[in-house]
């Protein structure tokens, strides 16, 4: 079981679970006092859910369908983390601050710029509210999700979501995108407080209320599998500037070698390699902490509806997300066969003790 509460919401950190649920949220016709009372139930229901007990509780014993979905039961917690975050359109929208928040909207929360790669489907794109809910088991993920929707009724719609997966893999083990190629090797790790600190969690440079949070890009993006497939294997290597089976870079025999952007001859890593171009050594040492999940989706034709969930955690959009893909979009090898279809950023809030709900500091007050 995932603690719930704690200085930091669960699911960025934690490490990653076998499947995600993320949806992006619309508010409907609501008030900012209702706002506050739904993520005031939000939070007790969440904390619930990821002990294993039902979302909607009453006489101190978790309760069965009608009052809960019901097919999350007898599956137990699985690790469940539920992450809750904000989008830029919940504090102004057409220039109307909504809900009185327009203040109180942190800089980092800017609207993502558009990049020349991008085939965005607006229904796949924005919203005002975020869940991300991870587990080791894909029903719990959905039920987390779902319930949490049913809760909200009459207040908020899904605007988009996508359930992802990731392989299951041995203790430590990277696992492998559905290009091949192992995603994450020279990822942030859960543990590594310092990186977590300088390049994940929010600062004094954000307001009060998102201190001990971080910012959430979530991206969605089709692979285009049929031409990927029709490449060699030197042009797949070539593309990441990874060998495909081991995960080494260029000029290593190993996973996790060093990444040499000097090396030259036949150890020499492309200039439009996706590993060059994304490595914190071109990008004034910025990181991000990503967790990317897998998808495929029913489709028609001879394609293969599949692609990456990427989601990437970060201190500031700006100074992060935005000059590193702003790199890859301008060469990256990699655009030869993916398709940046849906993209989102969100504030995603701190941690809450017990007896405390999210976005409380926000939304205090009325309007």
């Amino acid at each position: 079981m995932v603690p719930f509460y704690g200085r930091h919401q669960a699911g960025i950190a934690t490490p990653q679970q076998s499947n995600v649920m993320f949806a992006s949220l619309d508010v409907t016709d609501a008030s900012r006092d209702e706002l506050r009372g739904l993520l005031r139930y939000w939070t007790g229901a969440a904390a619930r859910m990821t002990r294993g007990v039902a979302a909607v509780e009453g006489g101190g014993r978790p309760t069965r369908p009608p009052w809960d979905t019901g097919e999350a039961l007898g599956l137990g917690p699985s690790q469940l983390t539920v992450t809750f975050g904000v989008g830029p359109s919940l504090f102004t929208s057409d220039g109307v601050d909504r809900f009185g928040l327009g203040s109180q909207r942190p800089a980092a929360l800017a609207d993502l710029p558009r990049f020349s790669t991008d085939e965005l489907d607006p229904s796949l794109s924005g919203g005002d509210l975020c869940i991300q809910a991870c587990a080791d088991d894909e029903q719990v993920a959905f039920h987390a999700v779902r319930e949490l929707v049913r809760l909200g009724h009459g207040l908020v719609t899904v605007r988009w979501s996508q359930a992802a997966f990731l392989p299951r893999v041995e203790p430590g083990a990277t696992p492998r995108n559905l290009l091949g190629f192992k995603d994450g090797t020279d990822n942030i790790r859960g543990d590594d407080r310092t990186a977590l600190d300088r390049f994940v969690w929010a600062g004094a440079e954000s307001p009060a209320w998102m201190r001990g949070g971080s910012y959430l890009v979530a991206r969605r993006i089709e692979f285009l599998l049929d031409r990927w497939d029709g490449s060699s294997l030197q042009e797949q290597e070539a593309t990441f500037g990874r060998r495909k089976v081991s995960g080494a870079p260029f000029g290593g025999r190993a996973e996790h070698d060093l990444i040499d952007l000097r090396a030259g001859g036949t150890d020499a890593i492309p200039a439009n390699a996706h590993v060059r171009l994304a490595a914190p050594a071109t990008n004034s040492s910025q990181r991000i902490l990503r967790r990317p999940y897998s998808f495929v989706d029913r489709g028609a034709g001879s394609q293969l509806p599949a692609g990456l969930l990427f989601l990437a955690y970060q201190r500031d959009p700006r100074r992060q997300f935005v000059p590193i893909q702003r790199r890859l979009s301008a060469s990256d090898a990699l655009n030869e066969y993916i398709r940046h279809t849906g993209s989102a950023v969100f504030a995603v809030f701190p941690g809450v003790r017990r007896g405390q709900a999210l976005g409380g500091t926000l939304l205090a007050g009325s309007a």
